[in-house]
């Protein structure tokens, strides 16, 4: 049985662990394993804004985490604490979009519907909040399951990263 929880900043060590075996783990077929290293090295990671605001979410299976991700009243688009893009002031949920942030399911539990019900979850909370749309920034795996929930793509973004790697990501959108 599957149940969310909000984040906790005391278990980031084994949230960070999480994001690193899934960012390499289900990359295969859509970047290189260099790539994957590199972004997950470079840009993921647990925001602890996200965990302050009460927006970041675990999903467990017994007492074992297995999947996390959140949603955001802040402009910032991605990345961990070392590596945001974007800046962490709060958005206007009448002219902004809120964003969906950092999903992450270990690999051993990918297909089994977490994302799904992750981002049903947090869109649903967004929009108890007053956001009428959201956005995010998706890296290639994630494509599906935000396409599957209604998101579009917005505009193609290439990353570079300090080693010279480029990755490809997606800004997607929808309306609540």
């Amino acid at each position: 049985m599957f149940t969310i929880r909000l984040a906790r900043l005391s278990e980031k060590p084994q949230l960070d662990a999480l994001i690193e075996r899934s960012g390499i783990g289900l990359a295969a077929g859509f970047y290189t394993p260099q790539e994957a290293a590199a972004v997950t090295r470079e840009v993921f990671g647990v925001d602890s804004a996200l965990v302050e605001d009460g927006t970041y979410f675990a999903i467990e299976d017994g007492n074992t985490v297995v999947a996390c991700g959140g949603w955001s009243r802040r402009a910032t688009d991605f990345g961990g604490d070392g590596a945001k893009h974007g800046n962490d002031r709060l958005l206007d949920p009448a002219t902004e979009p809120a964003r969906i942030r950092a999903f992450f399911v270990d690999p051993a539990m990918a297909r089994k519907g977490l994302g799904s019900m992750l981002l049903r979850h947090c869109v649903d909370a967004a929009a108890q909040a007053g956001f009428r749309s959201l956005e995010l920034v998706s890296t290639m795996p994630g494509e599906p399951l935000y396409r599957a929930h209604g998101f579009a793509a917005i505009e193609p973004i290439a990353l570079p990263l300090p080693g010279g790697e480029v990755i490809r990501l997606t800004r997607m959108g929808r309306s609540l």
